[in-house]
């Protein structure tokens, strides 16, 4: 019989705060991470001028500055969310067993901040003067690396990339991990750091982002008429999961127990969803089916909900055939709408506010929902509520039509 397991620890690092109490009370309170970046990232020539940084970040408040040096953003921003996590899950690592420890830590594209200075350095001063970290630096599965051997975790180990699905990837193996009984306890989520200007670019040149550079506080808008594409965002979401009954016996506090994860291709398209929604719908049915729940217990739903037009429209799709008539009960929403798009982090930063909202029983509203969009008339909670959320879905999905669902119940 599998183990259950429990989320004892959060650790965010994102555009509208970091740390457990910081995050959920601007999360709670409807502000908005998204500004104008021209002052961080040379923006010429590219008609985005608009993303969700994380601001006031030093990591030396985590990391020796020496080790800092060597590291890549994104993983800074991993350490500093692991350290958080571990905090608040109030683990002391001396008296656990270590070779039991997995992590589990998924971004979309790893260390381009790396990478981009690197590539300049050698166009302009030559090959002898990139950096012997580049590669360590710029891996994807740096992260998990990083992680590890800061802390001593000699478990399964490893990264994830799946675009925008890696943080609930991430997550969904970690929790299987721990419940085939592989590791009894694990870090994971997902960090993301691309904020350079190649990355707008191609996004922009995409038709991905969203140009309301006027009004950056409105201009990420799930399911609403008017979304015009996402808001870039960096950060890191990191969890802690334990073998549940070790949870117990430690006398832990639980947010929440991952019940379900679900996992499917659209095998369609390179970056649009298929447009019956079907490899998302099949990805929340089988969450729900291994949680050993029916969809009626679904009380709330913390969508991908990006605010491009093609990705909303179809997981409102996804969302119906999953549900079926009982789909117009359920509270949606998109804290994109707050923190724009984390990209590889985002999985992880919308599991901690899901386990949150389910901790307070308040569901932060979806921002900037103003205008009813015919192909998108489910309740994506324009007003915040204060209700019971005993069983919640979290969705992530990614180009290369990568699909991932989570379950999480608090008895």
């Amino acid at each position: 019989m599998a183990s259950r397991v429990a989320v004892t620890g959060v650790g965010p690092v994102s555009p509208i705060g970091t740390g457990r109490e910081d995050f959920w009370n601007r999360l709670r309170a409807g502000e908005s991470g998204v500004r104008r970046v021209e002052d961080r990232v040379d923006l010429t020539g590219i008609d985005v001028k608009i993303a969700a940084p994380v601001v006031d970040f030093d990591p030396h408040d985590y990391i020796d500055p020496k080790k800092a040096r060597r590291l890549d953003r994104s993983t800074q921003l991993a350490l500093a969310a692991t350290s958080l996590a571990l905090e608040d899950s109030g683990i002391d690592v001396r008296t656990v067993d270590l070779d039991r420890f997995g992590v589990v830590v998924g971004t979309g594209i790893g260390g381009m901040e790396t990478f981009e200075e690197n590539f300049t350095t050698m166009l302009e001063r030559g090959p002898r003067r990139v950096s012997p970290f580049f590669v360590p630096r710029m891996m994807p599965n740096a992260l998990a690396g990083e992680i590890s051997i800061a802390h001593g975790f000699r478990g399964a180990n490893f990264g994830v990339v799946s675009a925008c699905a890696s943080g609930n990837h991430a997550i969904g193996l970690a929790a299987d991990l721990i419940a085939s009984g592989l590791i009894d306890r694990a870090v994971t989520g997902g960090a993301e750091a691309v904020m350079i200007p190649v990355t707008f670019a191609g996004f922009a040149r995409m038709g991905a982002l969203s140009k309301r550079n006027d009004e950056p506080e409105r201009a990420s808008r799930p399911f609403d008429a008017e979304r015009d594409g996402f808001v870039m965002g960096e950060g890191a979401g990191m969890l802690v999961l334990e073998n549940y009954d070790a949870a117990v016996e430690r006398g832990a506090h639980i947010y929440a127990e991952v019940r379900g994860f679900g996992l499917t291709a659209d095998a369609s398209h390179i970056t649009a969803p298929v447009e019956d929604g079907s490899g998302a719908s099949r990805a929340m049915q089988m969450a729900i089916e291994r949680a050993g729940l029916t969809a009626e217990d679904i009380v709330y739903i913390n969508a991908h909900g990006t605010s491009t037009p093609p990705n909303d429209r179809v997981e409102t799709v996804a969302i119906k055939a999953t549900f079926g008539e009982t789909a117009s009960r359920l509270k949606i929403t998109s804290t994109k709408s707050q923190l724009g798009h984390l990209l590889g982090a985002a999985g992880g930063i919308e599991a901690i506010a899901t386990v949150l909202t389910m901790e307070h029983g308040f569901i932060p509203a979806t921002l900037n929902y103003e205008n009813p969009d015919p192909a998108c008339d489910l309740d994506y909670t324009p007003v915040s509520v204060e209700m019971p959320v005993p069983v919640a879905l979290s969705n992530s999905f990614g180009f290369g039509g990568q699909n991932a669902a989570l379950i999480f119940v608090r008895e």
